[in-house]
């Protein structure tokens, strides 16, 4: 419910929010290719944290190891001297990591996506967002946009949008790759948290300065016949 919850919080966010100073609406074209050949969309340099090895390969070459769950959480929330221990963790780990290289990499991550249904004043279609918990072996990772983007639409291919608008008449959920690419903002990059679901489970929000959004359209599933 929690989760749940977050999806709701970040979608309400993302109506609220703007992307630009301005409350200009911005078309985003909606692609069709498959996640694995995100490459062929990023800037040159770009680093694709999608994957579960990735992700950790980058938080290794940041933070070195992940921290001492255990020892940070003690007795938990209720601990004195929980809190300090995060708080310490955190400004240690800042401090650790200045002038890595790797701050200064374009990255790529993923978000959810849902589309709603066609907009015809801006000829597009809304998108509700939130985040994916990674589970690594460093902790759940959540990456945080410094901002989130806002007065974002959808457009399709005339093809893709025929399909798109049967499965909304057919109460069809339309759930679609957000793909943000950045850099990590210059302080406080990453902050470590516990999970509130988990008790004892590291939380790791890598927070980024979101420079551009793609969107990606799932292949459908192939159906399985019945005999």
């Amino acid at each position: 419910m929690r989760l749940l919850s977050l999806f709701f919080l970040v979608t309400l966010l993302l109506s609220s929010a703007t992307a630009r100073s301005d409350d200009a609406v911005e078309l985003i074209p909606l692609r069709t290719i498959p996640l694995e050949q995100l490459d062929s969309l990023l800037s040159p340099g770009t680093q694709p944290l999608i994957g579960k090895s990735a992700i950790e390969a980058f938080l290794t070459a940041l933070d070195g190891a992940p921290p001492d769950w255990a020892a940070v959480y003690g007795h938990g929330q209720h601990d004195p001297g929980h809190d300090e221990r995060l708080f310490n963790l955190n400004r240690e780990r800042d401090a650790a990591r200045e002038g890595n290289p790797a701050l200064s990499r374009l990255v790529a991550f993923v978000w959810s996506g849902e589309l709603s249904r066609y907009d015809p004043e801006v000829k597009g279609y809304p998108v509700a967002v939130g985040p994916e918990f990674i589970q690594t072996s460093w902790g759940i990772v959540r990456f945080k946009p410094e901002e989130v983007p806002g007065n974002l639409r959808v457009m399709p291919s005339k093809a893709v949008a025929v399909r798109i608008s049967r499965r909304l008449a057919a109460h069809e959920k339309v759930e679609v790759f957000v793909v943000m690419t950045g850099v990590l903002i210059p302080s406080e990059s990453i902050v470590y948290d516990f999970a509130h679901e988990e008790e004892g489970r590291g939380l790791i929000m890598p927070v980024v300065r979101v420079e551009r959004v793609d969107f990606i359209l799932p292949s459908p599933k192939p159906r399985v016949s019945r005999h």
